[in-house]
């Protein structure tokens, strides 16, 4: 009797143990994420002469469909179709180009078979690029704009393994609600704060508070969140945006004059970046002038160039309020001029700009 019984068990241990590697060879296996990627050309599709070429190429070259066979690890990680929205340098990207790319990145993140999306671009105007999806696309779904500093034919081509680490940002949960990013050089920054520093080593994207994490062997590690408003928690809407005012930079230097400040407002600028030295500094003979363009109803935006962080003081190297002139806070001249561009297209004056710029 009791070698019946443990005759019967173990046929049922044996009968268990079968069923259940059948089952784990048929379950279904847990969906990858739905990932889009929205190619626009730059450095990333280039192609050089010869593998020695990092620095000399010809950008704009690879299309989306060889992009993404290029890297063929992107299929571990996540479900990913590709749409060729450009192939230019992005040297090139006009404000038109910004509105086209927003409003395709606003339909896509409606859409419930996707669930991130990343931006090919070149690294020239990335973080203008970036910027403006920051403050004009309402998504929590991660968006992330990714480039490389080197050709996909040169030896030491950085590419690959970007796009693997943005698409892999893109497809983390732990990613949504950040924000655009910009993933380069296994770093994670925010859309808001990057800029490109140098323009031959592929650590190139810096950003002056740091970045928001890192992309290590395929997995996400995050230190820090942005704190100001942007996508969800935006007063700006892309959908709602129709074109773009003109917005210039003048670029401020030693032995400066007023020459480039009013050729732009004569050429119909609705606002000027002062690119100052230190604090946004203005120089003696370009004052009068920008005092000029204030009273014709020109916006006048103190800004500095300096590359490691600038943050101009209100009312700290001119009277500001006086001068009913707008300081850009911690943003460098090319992101105050996507900022103010957006700005003024929701018919912000100078009060409501300069909040603006203390939120964004």
């Amino acid at each position: 009797m009791l070698k019946k019984l443990m005759n019967s068990l173990a046929t049922g241990l044996v009968a268990l143990t079968f069923a259940a590697a059948v089952h784990a060879q048929t379950a279904t296996p847990p969906a990858r994420p739905q990932v889009v990627l929205l190619a626009t050309g730059g450095t990333i599709a280039g192609a050089g002469a010869t593998a020695a070429n990092s620095a000399s190429y010809q950008a704009a070259k690879v299309p989306v469909d060889k992009l993404i066979a290029g890297v063929p690890e992107l299929a571990q990680v996540a479900q990913v179709r590709g749409e060729q929205v450009f192939q230019i340098a992005s040297e090139s990207f006009t404000n038109e180009h910004l509105l086209t790319l927003g409003k395709r990145v606003a339909a896509l993140a409606k859409q419930p078979d996707v669930d991130g999306i990343v931006i090919t671009h070149g690294t020239d105007t990335l973080e203008e690029t970036a910027y403006f999806l920051n403050l004009t696309v309402h998504t929590d779904k991660p968006v992330v704009v990714v480039g490389s500093m080197r050709p996909s034919t040169a030896i030491s081509a950085d590419g690959a393994l970007n796009l693997l680490n943005a698409v892999t940002t893109a497809a983390a949960k732990d990613s949504r609600g950040k924000g655009v990013l910009v993933v380069m050089n296994d770093e994670i920054h925010t859309g808001r704060d990057v800029s490109k520093s140098v323009n031959i080593k592929t650590e190139a994207f810096r950003s002056p508070w740091g970045p928001l994490g890192m992309v290590v062997e395929g997995k996400t590690y995050w230190f820090r969140a942005p704190v100001k408003r942007h996508t969800t928690g935006s007063e700006f809407d892309i959908e709602q945006i129709g074109a773009l005012p003109a917005v210039s930079i003048a670029y401020g230097s030693g032995n400066a004059d007023d020459t480039a400040y009013r050729a732009f407002a004569a050429k119909g600028a609705k606002a000027i970046i002062h690119a100052g030295t230190g604090n946004g500094s203005v120089a003696a003979p370009v004052v009068p002038a920008l005092r000029e363009l204030r009273a014709q109803g020109v916006q006048i935006v103190r800004s500095a160039r300096v590359t490691a962080g600038g943050f101009v003081l209100r009312n700290a190297e001119q009277p500001d309020d006086q001068y009913d002139w707008v300081v850009s806070h911690d943003l460098n001249p090319q992101k105050a001029r996507i900022l103010t561009m957006v700005a003024l297209a929701r018919g912000a004056d100078s009060k409501a700009l300069q909040r603006m710029f203390m939120e964004y």
